[in-house]
C-alpha cells in the first residue's frame, strides 16, 4: 500500500490549500476538480489574520496581502447611512498584529495553484470516494508507522476517477456542502439545513472611484456589504431572508438586488447600477447546524464546507478551510502513514469549527430581525458597542482571529 500518496477531492480554496500544505510536508498529492476550470466568477474574500498566518506557513500570505486595498475604517451602518459602529483598520492591525486582506477569490486560487508543482491539479476530473479505507492499528507500543510496530495493518482508501480506481494513504474530501464523501462516511448525519438566507455576490468595476465607505449596511432581515478590492474594483454582496430556492421572477438577479437595496444609502444603489447582470451570483445559504461526530473516518479527512459549512456572517468560511488544511498537514510526519494524524485533526478542528458555526448562526439571527422593535433594539446595541474602546470591541474577536497555526516541517 502506498501510504505516502494523497488524493484531494475538490479544487476550491480548501482543497488547494490542503494540497499545498501536504506538498510542503513532502506528501505526493493529486487534486481532482470536477469543473472544467478553476476560474470563479463574481466573488471576493476577506482573509482574516487567522487565515493569513496559516497561508504564511505555505509561503503565499504576503502575496495576498500585497493584493489587498488598504482602507481607513470599516463598520456597520443603517440603511439611512448612519454609522452604528465603526473601527479603524489601524486599530485592528495594532490589536491583532495583522490586517484583513480583501481579495478576489480568483487571486487566492491563482496564488495556491502557482505554488503547487505543475500537474498537481486535474480539472474536468470528477472523483468519487468508494472506500474510506482503514488506518489500521499500530498498537500501543512503538512509534506509529515505524517498521515492526505491533498492530493490525490498514488498507488504502479507494477513489474512482474517469481513469479508473486509485488507492491512497490519505484522501482529503473538500467536495463542498453537498459532499458525497461526507454522506458515505456518516450516512446517518442529517446533513445541511437551510439557514433562511439567500445571498448575492458580484464584483463591480469602479474606475478611479473606490467608495469612501466600507463594511456592511444592516436593514430589516437583510444586509449589503461593500469591500474595496485592488485595481478599482468593489466586491458587493447581499443577504436576505427568503424561501429556499426562490429566484428573481424575470431571471434578473441584479434587478432583484435593486428591489431590495435600491433605496439604501450610497454607494449601494450606484454600485448595483454599475454591476454586470451576467456576473451576479445567487446562492442559498445552507449550514451544517448539527456537528459531525468527527472530521475523519478511516483514511479520509473532511475539510471546509464538507466538514463544517457555516453561515457567512463572520466571514470565516474560507478562513476555517485554510486552518483545516494546515492543521491536517502538520499531523503528517516525515515518512509516516499520513492517516496516523487524523484523530488529532478531528480533536483540534471539531471544537473550534463547531463554535464558529454557532457564532455565525447567532450573527445571522441578529440580521434576521424584522419587527421595528427588534431592529431598534439590535441597532441600539450595535451603537452602544461602537462607543466602547477599540481594545474592548476588538477583544470580542480574539478567540477567532488570534488563532496560531502549527508549524510545518518543510517550507519549500
Amino acid at each position: 500500500m502506498d501510504t505516502h500518496q494523497a488524493i484531494v477531492i475538490g479544487g476550491g480554496i480548501g482543497g488547494l490549500t490542503a494540497a499545498l500544505a501536504l506538498h510542503r510536508q513532502g506528501v505526493p498529492v493529486t487534486v481532482h476538480e470536477r469543473a472544467a476550470s478553476l476560474e470563479p466568477v463574481g466573488a471576493g474574500l476577506a482573509l482574516a489574520p487567522n487565515a493569513l498566518r496559516a497561508l504564511d506557513r505555505l509561503g503565499v500570505g504576503d502575496r495576498l496581502r500585497a493584493l489587498a486595498t488598504p482602507h481607513p475604517a470599516v463598520g456597520v451602518r443603517h440603511p439611512s447611512g448612519r454609522w452604528l459602529a465603526r473601527t479603524g483598520t489601524a486599530a485592528f492591525e495594532a490589536h491583532f498584529g495583522d490586517t484583513i486582506a480583501a481579495v478576489a477569490r480568483a487571486e487566492v486560487i491563482d496564488a495556491l495553484v502557482d505554488a503547487l508543482p505543475a500537474g498537481t491539479v486535474r480539472t474536468g476530473s470528477a472523483a468519487e470516494l468508494v472506500d474510506p479505507g482503514d488506518a489500521g492499528d499500530p498498537g500501543a507500543a512503538g512509534d506509529p508507522g515505524s517498521p515492526g510496530s505491533p498492530g493490525r495493518p490498514g488498507r488504502p482508501a479507494v477513489v474512482r476517477t474517469a481513469d479508473g480506481e486509485a488507492t491512497a494513504g490519505l484522501v482529503v474530501a473538500a467536495d463542498g456542502i453537498r459532499s458525497a464523501s461526507r454522506g458515505l462516511l456518516f450516512p446517518h448525519h442529517p446533513g445541511p439545513r437551510y439557514s433562511g438566507f439567500t445571498t448575492w455576490r458580484t464584483i463591480v468595476a469602479t474606475p478611479g472611484r473606490l467608495p469612501a465607505a466600507a463594511g456592511e449596511v444592516w436593514g430589516r432581515g437583510r444586509l449589503a456589504g461593500i469591500v474595496p478590492l485592488a485595481r478599482d474594483r468593489v466586491y458587493l454582496y447581499g443577504a436576505a431572508l427568503a424561501p429556499a430556492g426562490a429566484r428573481a421572477a424575470d431571471g434578473d438577479e441584479r434587478a432583484e438586488l435593486l428591489r431590495h437595496y435600491g433605496t439604501w444609502c450610497a454607494p449601494v444603489p450606484e454600485l448595483l447600477a454599475a454591476a454586470d447582470p451576467a456576473r451576479v451570483l445567487r446562492h442559498d445559504v445552507w449550514e451544517l447546524a448539527d456537528p459531525l461526530p468527527a472530521h475523519h473516518r478511516g483514511r479520509v479527512a473532511l475539510l471546509g464546507d464538507a466538514a463544517h459549512a457555516m453561515c457567512p456572517f463572520q466571514g470565516q468560511g474560507a478562513c476555517q478551510a485554510v486552518e483545516d488544511a494546515v492543521v491536517l498537514a502538520a499531523g503528517v510526519g516525515p515518512g509516516a502513514d499520513p492517516a496516523a494524524g487524523l484523530p488529532g485533526y478531528t480533536a483540534a478542528r471539531l471544537p473550534r469549527t463547531t463554535g464558529i458555526v454557532t457564532g455565525s448562526r447567532r450573527v445571522g439571527a441578529l440580521i434576521a430581525r424584522r419587527s421595528p422593535a427588534a431592529v431598534l433594539l439590535r441597532d441600539t446595541a450595535l451603537a452602544v458597542a461602537g462607543l466602547l474602546p477599540d481594545r474592548v470591541l476588538l477583544g470580542r474577536a480574539n478567540a477567532t482571529y488570534d488563532w496560531q497555526p502549527p508549524a510545518l516541517r518543510r517550507t519549500a
